[in-house]
């Protein structure tokens, strides 16, 4: 048997546990139930590890680190205050990106991002192909925007606690519902022949991902 399998799926396990423990620290830090000091620290401890991606710039790593370290050192006591603002730019923030970096494929005569990534795993598409994964770049470019919407109202009107129960607890859940809704939808309006596997579209996405990106 190969040895592979199980460690990849140990490895995703740790990795969804570890993921579901931070959900959980952060409802519990921006609902204001933890010391604050601890709620300002894990809510930018994403963006620390982020600059993690400038590791191949040892140059730009540095210039960021010491700019951000000295960005906190500012604003910690205003932070510390009101640590639910920073987990709310956080998610908003976040959102919005995802709905930037598949709103913008649907400009211009391009390629939605949905469709790049599935020419990567079939090559030719048929139009029938083509027309449906625009249409599904544009439903996860709303759904983005419709979450971003939803926690922005929620931190106005609601009490911090809900607010922080559908930033931290329910948008991982409400994604992967998403996944399936879209699933079924493909599996009703693409015949077989195009209807490729999660497995085949999770390698697609990862070989689109490592792309080098357009000037």
């Amino acid at each position: 048997m190969n040895a592979a399998g199980p460690a990849r799926w140990l490895r995703g396990l740790a990795v969804a546990a570890a993921f579901a423990a931070w959900a959980l620290a952060a409802h519990l830090a921006s609902a204001g139930l933890t010391g604050p000091d601890f709620a300002v620290a894990l809510g930018v401890a994403p963006g620390l590890a982020g600059l993690a991606l400038l590791r191949r710039r040892p140059g730009w790593l540095a210039a960021a680190g010491l700019a951000t370290l000295a960005l906190l050192a500012a604003l910690w006591p205003l932070l510390r205050t009101q640590p639910a603002l920073l987990y709310l730019l956080q998610h908003v923030g976040t959102l919005l990106a995802l709905a930037a970096l598949f709103g913008r494929s649907l400009a211009g005569p391009g390629d939605a991002l949905v469709t790049r990534i599935a020419r990567t795993l079939e090559g030719t598409l048929s139009e029938r192909k083509v027309r449906y994964t625009r249409g599904v770049t544009l439903a996860w470019t709303l759904f983005f925007v419709a979450g971003a919407t939803t926690s922005l109202l929620l931190y106005a009107l609601a009490p911090v606690a809900v607010w922080s129960a559908f930033a931290n607890l329910a948008t991982a859940p409400l994604v992967g519902l998403m996944f399936v809704a879209e699933h079924l939808w493909r599996m009703a309006v693409l015949p077989p022949e195009e209807r490729p596997s999660l497995a085949s579209v999770i390698r697609a996405w990862r070989a689109h991902r490592d792309q080098p990106a357009s000037p």
